[in-house]
């Protein structure tokens, strides 16, 4: 694998164009070419399948696909005609389109723990709702956050929380506190501490470990005892954990859940859902103080609902759900196998669940390291394989994860000679990638 070889000066040009225009250079910080090897980060032609071409004509196999939520592999004919089929019939109303009820009865079909859903565009439109539905039903200010999970909003109430917390307030930022994933007896600390202050308890019901035993149990009867709101954010579980989300698999009903990426196969929807009792509070039937819960003059757009509701038909139809599993696990293996081949199996890292890979690269102190992911990435682009993350879609096929295994194989030769070097930085031709919440450029 020759990297000195692999050259993207089409994408280079493209990404300087992109930054004189477009604050970082793209619409998602993820998606940045901070997040990429230096003058190595693609820029996009199309996509179709799990393949994607960049501008300099390199084809590759995707991972991770639009941040997760391709899950079925770009341009699927099934969510493409459901798509066509309202293009020439409008797409906003004055009023709302019949194309809203049918979605919103597929949706609770599909996730019936939930008895009312409302959309929206994006993830942090729904987790803000959310959040702000259970600060007027509980009265209370405080949200509390599992601090071990990432991302939920771009909003001032996490965003806050992050070190890209220029422009918020202190007074907001403070009325968000935080607590440890799988262990209640800290989680009970923070509301007796916060007693009748905590309006919900907000997380991803699984990431890249499964919950404890009992954990998510425990959750619910803590925000039962002390009168809090639980939220699920299935951003991610939605869908790839079970056709209705982590709730589904585990069995465990929160109070309010939101959805987004892999509802719509790429087109923007989102959703939150929840138990009718404190969701009519966001409509015209109570006698209470109104909430202005989620009002998005493109939340309904008939085209994105249609995708969703041909990506549900097609989860449940074509068991999407088993054959993402499958894939990740045929990859997982794989992955491991060619990195304990090389010595690099406690360095190159692949965990979570086989529906939602990921992989850590960790230098000789068996630390997370900046310098070989940057290493790790290049050498993977170098041979045809986009992977920010090793999430599967399921488009992906045996041949595409033997070819990624092939490519991951000759990377993790280099890995090894890298840590024998005890440096990295002679295999990276420039910066190291960077963390995405950093508090400076």
């Amino acid at each position: 694998m020759d990297t000195e070889e692999f050259r993207l000066p089409r994408s280079r040009t493209a990404n300087e164009r992109l930054h004189a225009v477009i604050p970082g250079g793209a619409h998602t910080y993820a998606k940045g070419d901070d997040q990429y090897p230096e003058n190595l980060a693609p820029v996009i032609s199309h996509g179709r399948g799990a393949h994607v071409w960049d501008i300099d004509d390199n084809r590759y196999i995707e991972y991770g696909s639009g941040l997760r939520s391709v899950s079925l592999g770009h341009a699927h004919p099934r969510v493409l005609e459901a798509v066509r089929r309202e293009l020439d019939r409008g797409s906003n109303f004055v009023r709302p389109s019949i194309v809203e009820l049918e979605a919103a009865e597929r949706f609770l079909a599909t996730v019936p723990t939930a008895e009312m859903v409302k959309f929206a565009k994006n993830g942090s439109d729904v987790t803000t709702a959310a959040v702000r539905l259970a600060r007027a039903v509980t009265g209370r200010p405080r949200v509390a956050i599992c601090g071990d999970h990432p991302f939920f909003s771009v909003d001032d109430w996490f965003i806050g929380t992050t070190p890209m917390s220029a422009g918020i307030p202190a007074a907001t930022t403070e009325l968000t506190v935080a607590f440890p994933y799988g262990d209640l007896a800290a989680t009970e600390e923070l509301l007796t501490r916060y007693e009748g202050e905590v309006a919900c308890l907000i997380l991803e019901p699984a990431g890249h470990t499964e919950p404890p035993p009992g954990y998510l149990e425990g959750l619910r009867e803590l925000a039962d005892r002390h009168g809090c709101v639980l939220i699920f954010d299935e951003m991610i579980t939605g869908l790839r954990w079970s056709e209705a989300g982590a709730q589904g698999l585990y069995g465990v009903v929160p109070d309010l859940s939101t959805f987004g990426k892999a509802l719509g196969n790429g087109f923007a929807v989102s959703a939150l859902a929840g138990r009718r009792e404190l969701m009519e509070w966001g409509g015209l039937r109570h006698s209470g103080d109104r909430v202005f819960l989620l009002s998005t003059t493109h939340g309904a757009e008939t085209h994105s609902l249609a995708a969703a509701m041909a990506v549900q038909t097609t989860y449940v139809e074509e068991g999407i759900t088993a054959r993402l599993h499958a894939l990740g696990e045929r990859l997982a293996a794989g992955v491991r196998d060619v990195a304990a081949s090389m010595g690099v199996s406690d360095h190159i890292v692949v965990r979570g669940r086989a529906s939602n890979l990921v992989f850590a690269t960790l230098d000789e102190n068996g630390q997370p390291s900046q310098q070989y992911r940057t290493l790790f990435l290049r050498l993977l682009l170098a041979g045809g394989v986009l992977a920010p993350s090793f999430v599967v879609s399921s488009a992906l096929d045996d041949a595409d994860i033997d070819r990624t295994v092939d490519v991951v194989a000759q990377a993790c030769a280099v890995y090894r000679k890298a840590l024998d070097a005890a440096d990295p930085t002679p295999w990276l031709a420039g910066r190291p990638v960077k963390p995405v919440f950093r508090r400076l450029v």
